[in-house]
């Protein structure tokens, strides 16, 4: 299991983790767009989402930094725009985890299947620290 840190931005999020893959010397971010992922008919993309970043990530001196932009329309402030992200290669602890922290919270995404996992779900916690959880078996995408 490993504990990560996933930063929002409101739209420059490609200048964002270019510019700390630069200031940490890091390996170029390979960089997914919310118009990358596989379109829904049900939930046209709007085109103004297309090419905001949807996933990123960087290993700076050992730990994972995610980044993403906020999709249009959700809410963005400053100083609140992160999450904890529990990434765990056991299923079980991803469920029973989420299933604690929810108690007290607020969902904002059951745990579901997605492209990129078997099982992803976020919510805020009572204390009002939000959280993502991804089931990783190897076979992620980003």
């Amino acid at each position: 299991m490993a504990l990560d840190i996933y930063l929002n931005f409101n739209g420059n999020c490609r200048e964002a983790v270019e510019y700390y893959a630069e200031v940490f010397g890091t390996e170029q971010p390979r960089i997914m767009t919310f118009g990358d992922t596989p379109s829904d008919p049900a939930h046209p993309l709007p085109e103004e989402a297309k090419s905001l970043v949807m996933h990123a990530r960087l290993s700076i001196s050992g730990s994972t930094i995610m980044f993403s932009d906020v999709f249009p329309g959700m809410p963005f402030v400053a100083g609140s725009n992160f999450s904890i992200s529990l990434v765990s290669k056991d299923i079980e602890e991803v469920k029973s985890a989420f299933h604690k922290l929810k108690e007290g919270g607020q969902v904002t995404m059951e745990l579901t299947e997605t492209n990129w996992s078997k099982c992803f779900g976020m919510l805020v916690d009572k204390f009002g620290i939000q959280w993502m959880f991804n089931y990783d078996n190897g076979e992620a995408v980003y």
